[in-house]
């Protein structure tokens, strides 16, 4: 199992037939692989070699696509950046994942400068935008056109195949090591449920720095299927999308669904083609799953829930599921590739129904925490990815997602850690004391909201501490809502207990 093998196989069924259209731009398969070889060769011409950390800032493009499996081609791992982060966030990730090559595109090379003056051992810097490349940058169809392709290193099964940051509780991301097995598994499997539709027309509007959209571009590509990529999501973009390439598939998180759904101009546009949706990341209402399903009446829905050091799926809920009022308020029963169990906290099973941790095995969990080995022994004892999130399972296996025992928050689809955003409200000057919570939003699933306290005198609006926070973290994470208080809550042993202020905001 290697991440490029798709690209031989429909080199060798479908070389042909269009393998990416975006902004205009249709690639076929062939073109696809001996761009893909170009780039690999372009890699090692400046100096990338086994091992070596390759990134990617750029929007969803073609070229994204290229650049991951480029990347493996040339026996080096990928690591994809958030395009939400802050600069901090951002040079943090590439320093401590030890990067020296980076593909920035049109959106992000304003901060190739300060990248280079945080992250010393950044070599070289790619541009792979559409505008004129800056100064000091590589030119990425430059690159492609004078290199010449090399054979495919092959890199496979259990090696490192990317690094993958998700939110840390200590205040910095932690890079999730992801092997070439660990992202064939969990693709797979979600392929041979019936999920994703064979040589289908995939469009990809979340984040492919995502990886739940790097699992669906795996499946399809080795399904046979064209990948359409959109920059940004705009709902009227991707309706107009769907009607005019007959798009068969797509990935979404619940914001999206709820801006689909809820559109003005809904009816405008022929989405009959679509097969299938399938979504997750945050929590789903009933009422907006109801709207979802009347929206794209011909689709089969399927959510997927899971974790990025589960690469990243470890249940699913088929469509069929979403017609029982009970099981569509799960999160559905372990995927194919996956066993899950509910513990206590010694690790042992607990029975049907009753709350636990949810708990997770097969060969999709992660390698570990990049450079982090006691939290990876944390997380991952004897096999087992304890995922932090609480909940039961019933009689038939339906994995319910109750709470999440980590103080985690999943607004818009992106992971939020309390304490991230604690560390940074609590430097407000007015600030003495303060909790973050999620509260329910109609919108975001989730947001964050702040609670603080103020020394003496002092005053807070939330507008003063948005612009306070989005210094030094990404701007989701930045609270939505604030409520300011005398006292807080507090423990016996002098903790503030969350728990009370979520029955009181949420």
């Amino acid at each position: 199992m290697y991440l490029t093998q798709p690209l031989h196989r429909s080199l060798q069924q479908r070389p042909h037939e269009v393998a990416t259209i975006c902004d205009g731009r249709i690639v076929t398969h062939a073109e696809t692989f001996d761009r893909v070889g170009r780039l690999a060769g372009a890699l090692r011409g400046v100096g990338v070699a086994g091992d070596d950390r390759v990134a990617v800032l750029a929007l969803n493009s073609d070229r994204y696509f290229q650049i991951i499996m480029a990347v493996a081609w040339a026996d080096a791992v990928i690591v994809p950046v958030n395009t939400r982060w802050s600069v901090k966030e951002i040079a943090y990730s590439l320093e401590e994942a030890g990067v020296r090559v980076i593909f920035v595109d049109d959106a992000f090379s304003a901060l190739a400068d300060q990248l280079r003056e945080q992250c010393p051992r950044l070599e070289a810097v790619i541009h792979c935008g559409d505008g004129a490349t800056p100064d000091g940058m590589l030119a990425y169809e430059e690159l492609i056109a004078g290199a010449t392709a090399v054979p495919d290193a092959h890199r496979r099964g259990d090696a490192l195949a990317g690094i993958f940051y998700t939110g840390g509780t200590t205040g910095f991301p932690k890079g999730v090591m992801l092997s070439h097995r660990n992202l064939f598994v969990s693709a797979t499997a979600c392929a041979a449920t019936g999920a994703w539709s064979a040589e289908g027309t995939v469009l990809h509007v979340a984040p492919m720095f995502h990886l739940a959209d790097l699992a669906s571009m795996i499946a399809h590509s080795l399904l046979g299927g064209t990948h359409i990529m959109l920059p940004v999501f705009d709902p009227v973009a991707m309706l107009a999308t769907i009607a005019e390439h007959r798009v068969t598939d797509t990935l979404l998180v619940p914001t999206m669904i709820q801006m689909i759904a809820d559109h003005p101009q809904l009816a405008d546009f022929d989405l009959s083609s679509l097969r299938n949706v399938m979504y997750g990341a945050s929590p789903i209402s009933e009422a907006l799953l109801g709207r979802a399903r009347a929206a794209f009446p011909a689709a089969a829905f399927v959510q997927g829930y899971g974790m990025t050091e589960l690469s990243p799926v470890a249940t699913l809920l088929l469509d069929k599921d979403h017609d029982d009022p009970v099981r569509r308020r799960s999160a559905g029963r372990a995927a194919p590739h996956a066993l899950v169990k509910v513990v206590d906290p010694d690790g042992n099973e607990v029975p049907r129904g009753e709350f636990g941790e949810i708990a997770v095995t097969g060969d999709h969990v992660m390698l570990g925490y990049w450079n982090k080995p006691a939290e990876t022994a944390d997380a991952v004892r004897d096999g087992w990815m304890h995922t932090g999130d609480g909940g039961y399972m019933d009689e038939d296996g339906y994995v319910f997602v109750a709470d999440r025992i980590k103080d985690m928050i999943i607004s818009g689809g992106e992971n939020v850690y309390s304490i991230e955003v604690e560390n940074v409200v609590a430097k407000h000057p007015a600030v003495t004391q303060c909790a973050v919570i999620a509260v329910p939003d109609d919108q975001w699933g989730e947001r964050v909201h702040a609670v603080v306290s103020l020394l003496p005198g002092a005053t807070l609006t939330l507008d003063e501490l948005r612009e306070h926070s989005k210094k030094d973290i990404a701007g989701y994470k930045v609270p939505r809502s604030l409520t300011v208080v005398d006292t807080f809550p507090m423990s016996g042993a002098g903790k503030i207990l969350k728990r009370e202020l979520r029955k009181q905001y949420a």
